[in-house]
C-alpha cells in the first residue's frame, strides 16, 4: 500500500481545484480535453478513426511490446458527465486495457448533452453492439467497459440490449461509474470537500443537460436505485473513496447481488474518481495494481459462454 503516494496525488489535486463555476458547454468541453490530453498515452497501442453504427469511434489495438493479440473486443464507453469528452479524452484508459489484455477495443463517440439528451447516449452505445452482432461477432467475445458516465452506460447500455432480447456482452467493467442521476446516495454529502474533482452543484449543472426535463427516477438514468438487473453479465466496479460516486458504485453492487449476478465492487481508499488514469503518473501504485485486477476479470470472463 502506497498512502504516501495517494496523499501525494490529492494533495496535488486539490492545489489545482477551484470552485465550481457554470461556463458555456463548449469551454467545459474544452478544458476537459485539455485535462485529459496530459495523461501519457502508452506507446503499445495503435489507434485508428473508425466508423462504429454511423457513429465515430476510435479504434485502438496493441502493438510492440504489448501483450500479444488476442480474440475479442472491448467496446469503451468514455467519460465526461453525458456532455462533455470523446474517445481522445478516455485514451489514456482504454489504452492501458489494451496494452495489459492484447484485446482490441473500440472506443464510441455517442451523442452529447445538451444537443442531444438522455437517451440518446443509450441508443448510440445499444445501436453499436447490435452492429457487432450483426457483423457475426461471437457476444462471448465483447466485453463493455467505460468510465464515469461511461461506466454508466457499460450497464444501462446492457440493460437496453436485455430489454430489446438482444444477448449479453461476457462482461462489464465500470471505473467510477455514475448510476444514479437522483443523487441520493449517502456520499454525496459525507465526500463533499473531500473529492476533488466534483462538487453537487457542478453535477447537478451538467445532469440538467442531460435529463433535459425527464425525471431521473427511472432505470436508465438511476440504475442503482431502479434498475432490476436480472441477466446482466459479471461486472466488476471499481472506485475510490475520494468520490461523491462512491455511493454509485456501492448500491449497484447491491442490486445486482440481489439480482443474482455476478459482481465484484473493488473499492481503493483515499484515491480519486477515475484514478486508473493516473497509472505511470505520479507513480500510483493503486491505478496500475486496479487496472491489472480489471485486465485478469477481463481475460477471465472473454470467451465464456454468456448466460
Amino acid at each position: 500500500m502506497t498512502r504516501a503516494q495517494r496523499r501525494e496525488l490529492d494533495a496535488m489535486l486539490r492545489k489545482e481545484a477551484q470552485g465550481f463555476v457554470p461556463l458555456p458547454i463548449e469551454q467545459m468541453r474544452q478544458g476537459f480535453a485539455a485535462m485529459m490530453a496530459q495523461f501519457p498515452v502508452s506507446a503499445d497501442v495503435r489507434r485508428t478513426p473508425t466508423e462504429l453504427a454511423g457513429r465515430p469511434a476510435l479504434l485502438v489495438e496493441p502493438v510492440g511490446s504489448a501483450h500479444e493479440a488476442r480474440p475479442g473486443t472491448i467496446l469503451y464507453f468514455h467519460g465526461g458527465s453525458f456532455a462533455l469528452g470523446s474517445p481522445d479524452t478516455a485514451l489514456v484508459n482504454t489504452a492501458n486495457l489494451v496494452r495489459r489484455t492484447g484485446v482490441r477495443a473500440i472506443s464510441l463517440d455517442y451523442r452529447l448533452a445538451p444537443e442531444h439528451p438522455f437517451p440518446a447516449a443509450i441508443e448510440d452505445c445499444l445501436a453499436a453492439y447490435r452492429a457487432l452482432l450483426d457483423a457475426g461477432t461471437d457476444p462471448a467475445s465483447i466485453v463493455f467497459a467505460g468510465d464515469s458516465a461511461g461506466g454508466g452506460l457499460s450497464v444501462t447500455t446492457s440493460l437496453a440490449a436485455r430489454d430489446a432480447g438482444l444477448p449479453m456482452p461476457a462482461a462489464i467493467i465500470a471505473f467510477s461509474p455514475g448510476v444514479d442521476t437522483t443523487r441520493t446516495g449517502r456520499s454525496m454529502t459525507t465526500k463533499q470537500g473531500i473529492d476533488p474533482y466534483f462538487t453537487p452543484e457542478g453535477m447537478a449543472y451538467t445532469a440538467e443537460m442531460y435529463l433535459a426535463g425527464q425525471d431521473p427516477a427511472q432505470p436508465l438514468l438511476s440504475p442503482a436505485v431502479y434498475a432490476d438487473l436480472t441477466g446482466l453479465p459479471p461486472m466488476l466496479l471499481q472506485v475510490g473513496t475520494n468520490e461523491l460516486l462512491l455511493d454509485d458504485a456501492v448500491r449497484l453492487a447491491a442490486r445486482a447481488t440481489e439480482a443474482e449476478v455476478d459482481v465484484v465492487l473493488d473499492i481503493t481508499a483515499g484515491v480519486p474518481h477515475v484514478f486508473q488514469a493516473f497509472d505511470g503518473t505520479l507513480a500510483l501504485d493503486e491505478a496500475g495494481q486496479a487496472l491489472d485486477r480489471a485486465a485478469l476479470f477481463l481475460t477471465q470472463h472473454l470467451g465464456a459462454p454468456v448466460g
